[in-house]
């Protein structure tokens, strides 16, 4: 019996179909590669947050080095944070970006349940970390202690002050040093740390001025602003009355010209950025550490552009010397910065 046409024509297509699907030739095929993708999940609005605002920056220049799309998922309490990340996981990204020690909790169960999943952690890292945690962290108690070293210098009244979001081991890591700093140089400085505290003590300008304001109300000449997204009303506050103050993460000087004296830099940014190069080329998980020697923190008085930095350390040049031999005396071990975080 002769085979029609058009049974012959299905029978070459289910025939087709058959190698096509054992080579995996197919569009949906085991073979075909996965679209690289990054998912950064912030702990707060990015907002003016300047360390936040690094961390999405490094994350957006990674990701397009190696080709990969980027999302923001921006939290704003512990609840929305594992809400971020739970829809992070069922997203399957390349690698999914946590942002502070907010992280830590949800960080030390998520990545063993899920361990085909990389994650990356900066500026903390959870404890028991998982094979597919890869963690970031910073010395940046050794670029507060440069910070400290300056406002030693150059208060005049012998009280210092600090402003920082909360009450936390880590956060301590900028307020010890910094006033361990100043009464390295000056041992008859007095130092003074206010909590912004409230709902938003990361990103709250109004309670960050009213503390920085007590300060100066007791006689402080020199304020640091390390409270986050909070420095702004730091630096109106230090600027009324005539004090200086410091910034933090990245030059804040320009924002109050003649205010600043310096910022306790940390390039999250570059860090963060190598991190998720690494992991995509499938260097996994560990702890890298970025401190003075790796150049992941600093202060402008040690970069080349200070001269055009509006920060008013740029005036003073013996202090700028000092500032240098005091970071060339802690990379080589000759001083010690204590760290908080190490009991």
């Amino acid at each position: 019996m002769r085979t029609t046409p058009t049974l012959s024509l299905l029978a070459l297509l289910a025939v087709l179909s058959l190698t096509l699907t054992a080579c995996g030739g197919g569009t949906t095929g085991g073979s075909a590669p996965a679209a690289k993708s990054v998912i950064l999940i912030t702990p707060n609005p990015a907002g003016t947050n300047s360390f936040l605002q690094l961390s999405v920056k490094g994350a957006e220049a990674a990701a397009k080095e190696i080709g990969a799309s980027f999302k923001l998922y921006e939290s704003k309490d512990p609840t929305s944070i594992a809400q971020n990340v739970d829809a992070a996981v069922r997203a399957r990204p390349t690698v999914i970006v946590g942002v502070s020690f907010s992280f830590d909790d949800v960080f030390a169960t998520v990545p063993k349940q899920h361990p085909d999943q990389q994650f990356l952690q900066i500026d903390s890292c959870a404890k028991n970390q998982a094979a597919n945690l890869t963690c970031v962290s910073f010395k940046e108690h050794e670029a507060a202690y440069l910070t400290g070293i300056e406002a030693g210098l150059l208060s005049k009244s012998g009280k210092i002050g600090v402003v920082v979001p909360i009450d936390s081991p880590f956060i301590h890591r900028w307020t010890d040093p910094f006033i361990a700093g100043a009464k390295a140089v000056n041992p008859k400085v007095t130092g003074t740390t206010l909590y912004v505290g409230g709902n938003t003590p990361f990103s709250d300008p109004a309670r960050a001025k009213s503390q920085a304001q007590v300060l100066t109300g007791q006689g402080a000449d020199v304020v640091a602003a390390f409270a986050s997204g909070g420095n702004q009303g730091v630096f109106e506050a230090a600027a009324t009355a005539h004090a200086k103050s410091f910034g933090v993460d990245i030059n804040q000087c320009p924002q109050s010209a003649g205010t600043v004296i310096d910022n306790a830099l940390k390039h999250v940014d570059v860090a963060e950025s190598a991190a998720i190069k690494d992991i995509a080329a499938g260097k996994t998980g560990g702890v890298k550490v970025y401190g003075l020697a790796e150049g992941g923190v600093g202060v402008n008085a040690l970069r080349d552009d200070l001269a055009s930095s509006q920060c008013t350390v740029a005036s003073s040049p013996e202090i700028v010397a000092k500032v240098k031999q005091v970071r060339d005396d802690i990379v080589a071990g000759k001083v010690a910065v204590a760290d908080p975080l190490a009991g």
